[in-house]
């Protein structure tokens, strides 16, 4: 019987989309993120401290977006999946009380070894629409009646 919601290789489609979802956060998450992370860096939570590094205000972490984006393929890749590699780039700074938009794009699928892979390109946007963070994952799936 099929895991609810696993994705097998074979229904996968080269340019197929995955997401897109929206977040908004604010001031308090980022604390928390903060404490559990333990990246106290003032420019996440004091926005004098972000002001006088150059930004507008604070700014979300770097690795929350990443967590963000892992969180994406984990989801994708369901029980049966393993997220194999993940590579993160930062390319602009995010801020609270956006909304910003991550998704995922099928480039790629192949079959290695009898196991089936699948490579995505992966972006989190910010309200403007510019990509902040691009990132590459490859995922493995199950094969059905493998």
């Amino acid at each position: 019987m099929k895991p609810l919601n696993q994705k097998y290789f074979e229904e996968i489609k080269i340019g197929e989309i995955i997401g897109p979802k929206i977040i908004n956060i604010d001031r308090k998450q980022l604390v928390m993120y903060a404490g559990a992370s333990q990246d106290f860096n003032e420019f996440h939570y004091d926005d004098e401290v972000a002001k006088k590094a150059g930004h507008k205000g604070i700014i979300i972490h770097g690795a929350l977006k990443s967590a963000w984006l892992a969180q994406l393929m984990v989801d994708f890749a369901g029980i049966e999946g393993t997220l194999k590699k993940f590579n993160v780039s930062y390319r602009g700074v995010d801020f609270p009380y956006e909304d910003l938009k991550y998704y995922g794009k099928i480039t790629n699928k192949f079959i290695d070894n009898s196991v089936g892979f699948v490579e995505i390109e992966l972006s989190l946007e910010n309200a403007d629409g510019k990509i902040t963070t691009p990132c590459s994952a490859l995922v493995e799936l199950p094969i059905k009646n493998k």
